[in-house]
């Protein structure tokens, strides 16, 4: 037997507590504003990562849940690793009451049971598994557990950053696709939010004294979402819009939200670019008393470089030693691993179990592969560790 198939039966036997730990966390709401709630699965999350060896540290934020970063170092030389989670799910407050943690024995389903809740339950008992053989691989293991991820990480890119410039590698624990795929590169990701101030009155006795905001919004959609190339995977999509007071009133307050898209850096930069012009041709051609201000957050792409390849050889190579099948991937949605990746850390992204149809209330993930994606994880840091992170 080798060591690959021996840590697969022991995440085989490690099953139960997963499911466990995953049911209790899955049954606590965690949206990205809801702080308290994100607290809360960053207080389980933290309880299991002291149990497993690693000395935690939280740092709390405004209007987010807090930073987790847990730390284990053998006292040996050697290579490092980043290990990137997420607490928070796309989830508003309530949602949880109504829609309960539930496995059918070959599927889970809950809110943010795939994203990504048994994701980081799954890696938390992998490395405790992985350091209690003694046989790492590695010097020191980081794990980030990032509160505001579903909505890009605004607070905490630069932590990720930060710590990343002092790995040799980088794993991420977004799901892994329907056909076992593993990331090796993203696009850029990003959000825009355009707020617009006019001046109200009513619309029978003055409305030549007011102004609208909503009308001034309107006149920004159709050029921002024209900025749009399918052909190069360039995407400027407003999904959300609102204003007004009452319907008598001219309105004076509108604003909108829209995804930002963009295949690689340069179509990012020309994204970026165009979306501040047309912002400010729509400015300039306003009623004087209109005033539009606006909010870009966008994470980089993430390249599908040469040493990213050689991490997906490095897994691919594994999980034919434990009897599965994995493909590499280029992803038009963002993670925490954009952030990696930017700094040059060799990265790969998607070591969490099987999961379809995320972020949707038909998500689930498939339980025969929490063993094997558990097991995965483990012997990609074990044999990474051992190349010295020579894997750039």
């Amino acid at each position: 037997m080798s060591f690959e198939s021996d840590f697969l039966q022991i995440m085989h036997r490690k099953l139960d507590e997963v499911l466990s730990m995953t049911e209790q966390v899955v049954n606590l709401d965690s949206g990205s504003y809801d702080q308290a709630g994100v607290n809360q699965v960053q207080d389980v999350f933290a309880g299991a990562l002291r149990e497993a060896g690693f000395e935690v540290s939280r740092k709390p934020l405004d209007g987010a849940g807090d930073q987790l970063t847990a730390r284990w170092r053998s006292g040996r030389p050697g290579s490092s690793v980043l290990i990137l989670g997420h607490a928070d799910t796309v989830w508003p407050k309530g949602t949880a009451a109504g829609w309960r943690f539930e496995n059918s024995g070959e599927l889970l389903t809950g809110p943010g049971v795939g994203d990504m809740k048994v994701s980081v339950v799954n890696a938390i008992i992998a490395l405790r598994e992985l350091i209690r053989t003694r046989d790492t691989g590695v010097a020191d293991i980081t794990f980030l557990i990032v509160p505001d991820e579903e909505i890009g990480s605004p607070q905490s890119g630069g932590w990720i950053q930060e710590e990343a410039r002092n790995v040799d590698f980088c794993i991420t624990l977004e799901p892994a696709r329907p056909n076992r795929g593993l990331v090796v590169g993203r696009g850029a990701v990003g959000h825009l939010s355009v707020e617009v101030t006019g001046v109200t009155a009513h619309v029978a006795h003055n409305r030549k004294e007011g102004v609208s905001a909503i009308a001034a919004a309107a006149q920004l959609v159709a050029p921002l979402e024209a900025i749009s190339d399918a052909s190069r995977n360039l995407s400027v999509s407003i999904g959300l819009i609102r204003g007004g007071e009452a319907r008598q009133i001219v309105p004076a307050i509108a604003s909108f939200d829209a995804d930002l898209r963009a295949a690689a850096i340069e179509d990012q930069r020309e994204l970026l670019e165009k979306i501040e012009a047309r912002i400010a041709e729509a400015s300039a051609a306003a009623d004087p008393r209109i005033k539009i201000t606006h909010k870009l957050i966008m994470r980089p792409p993430f390249a599908a470089s040469a040493a990213n390849q050689r991490m997906f050889a490095l897994a691919s190579s594994i999980a034919d030693e434990i009897g599965v099948k994995v493909h590499p991937l280029f992803s038009p949605g963002g993670s925490d691993a954009c952030f990696a990746a930017a700094v040059g850390t060799p990265t790969l992204d998607g070591l969490g179990p099987i999961t379809h149809e995320m972020c949707s209330r038909r998500e689930r993930v498939e339980v025969h592969s929490i063993p094997t994606q558990g097991a995965l994880l483990a012997c990609l840091v074990r044999r990474a560790g051992r190349q010295g992170g020579h894997v750039s």
